[in-house]
């Protein structure tokens, strides 16, 4: 039974990866999600903020004169932050000398400020990869979907210039091409993608009139839009490695993630809810479920339910969204039932 699969042209043992997430910060728990079967660890985030932070710290520590701090006014009070670049580095290195799995570590941001440095140093502390999370909210009215795209763009191709890890991007589905912007990123040095990002939206309290900014953990309810993506994806040809993250939470949801098309499966969500040892559950069941219907590996049930191999291509299309519509019943008995 082979669970093997290779994620941008990194080895990996299963298809099996903890995605960011908080998990990510302790060494010890790290080493329990490598103990319990993680193929792979993403770090949490550098932020785009965090680097900005640590430039404003390096101008506001040059003691010019009384002159200088005219133009110390000029930034604005950084926010809290978790990690600052040199701890983030020293983070990396840390736990790629204790681990043995592939260590990938992660960039947020929405410019090319200061990416390509960090990008640079993140490879010279020893990561295997990098995960690029490019998360634009597309607020600005005057900005076009075409602008958007060519900036991701651009943050990419500025990074593969200076950076030799092989890139993931992590992106929204919010996209009105995600197809054609995808094999954009391909053409200018991207070697996988991540779908998708999760949105953290706030919360209006009625009450005192306030925004409360909660974290939602993911349920299994998130995961068919990313199948559908996947096997799309999957079905055209594509050249990148394909990543699920948001919405895996059951042997059920893996399965469906690979036979859609996913290289890999990103957890997150469910190993905050049941801890590290969730993931080695995970890897039993699919090897089991393998062996149940004689799969001798990952690769002959990869994409099997892909745009190009299912037996109903339409079930992906707007045909079938048509089909539904016209074959469904309205019936108010089932909602006196649920009242």
């Amino acid at each position: 039974m082979k669970t093997s699969v290779t994620y941008l042209g990194l080895p990996l043992s299963s298809p099996l990866i903890a995605g960011a997430s908080p998990l990510g910060q302790e060494l010890d728990t790290l080493k329990r999600l490598e103990d319990s079967g993680a193929a792979a660890v993403v770090l949490p985030s550098l932020f785009e903020e965090e680097i900005k932070q640590r430039q404003r710290e390096t101008i506001t520590s040059l003691d010019e004169a009384p002159a200088f701090e005219e133009s110390q006014s000029f930034f604005t009070e950084p926010p809290m932050l978790s990690y600052g670049p040199d701890a983030y580095l020293e983070h990396v290195r840390k736990v790629k000398e204790a681990l043995g799995i592939p260590v990938i570590a992660s960039l947020n941001g929405t410019s090319n400020d200061s990416w390509v440095n960090y990008a640079r140093q993140i490879e010279e502390a020893g990561a295997d990869a990098l995960e690029l999370n490019l998360n634009i909210f597309a607020a600005n009215p005057h900005e076009t979907s075409t602008s958007i795209e060519q900036r991701l763009i651009s943050i990419i191709r500025h990074i593969r210039s200076g950076c030799g890890l092989p890139l993931a991007v992590k992106i929204s589905p919010q996209f009105t091409a995600l197809a054609n912007l995808a094999s954009q990123m391909e053409a200018v040095g991207a070697r996988g993608l991540v779908m998708f990002n999760r949105f953290f939206q706030p919360e209006i309290d009625i009450e005192n009139l306030s925004i409360q900014r909660k974290l939602k953990l993911s349920t299994s309810a998130e995961l068919p839009p990313r199948l559908a993506w996947l096997s799309v994806m999957s079905g055209t040809g594509t050249g990148l490695s394909l990543s699920v993250s948001g919405g895996v939470h059951t042997g059920e949801d893996v399965i469906r993630s690979i036979m859609s098309g996913a290289d890999t499966v990103q957890l997150v969500s469910a190993l905050i809810k049941k801890g590290p040892e969730y993931i080695g559950f995970l890897k039993a069941g699919l090897t089991r479920w393998m062996e149940e219907h004689e799969y001798a590996s990952i690769d002959a049930m990869r994409g099997s339910m892909n745009l190009a191999r299912c037996p109903d291509p339409s079930a992906y299309l707007r045909v079938n969204y048509m089909n539904m519509l016209h074959s469904w019943k309205y019936d108010p008995s089932a909602q006196d039932a649920e009242a």
